[in-house]
């Protein structure tokens, strides 16, 4: 889509402080993270200092998980396997080309 990827971390303490040195124009984020904290429990973290938008692409649709990420205000929540489509407009929606 031409927008550069500046990390690809798996690890939610990672994710939060690459995010807070970096300070994204947007946050693709998983559910599943290795560690202890999972990635809605990074970007609630991320929520203390930065309201960079956030899209969550998971494998995860049960609703308590759901509800847990919907109250992190994300620009959008995706099931995998992601409609590429959706994405792609999703994206733009907030990173005009």
């Amino acid at each position: 889509m031409g927008y550069e990827v500046a990390a690809k971390i798996n690890n939610g303490q990672e994710a939060v402080e690459k995010i807070r040195n970096d300070n994204p124009d947007l946050v693709l984020m998983d559910i599943k993270l290795v560690g202890e904290m999972d990635g809605v429990e990074a970007i609630n973290h991320v929520r203390r200092f930065s309201d960079v938008p956030v899209l969550y692409l998971t494998g995860n649709s049960d609703e308590i998980t759901k509800k847990r990420a919907r109250a992190t205000k994300p620009i959008a929540y995706m099931v995998k396997p992601v409609d590429m489509a959706l994405l792609q407009k999703t994206i733009r929606n907030v990173l005009p080309v």
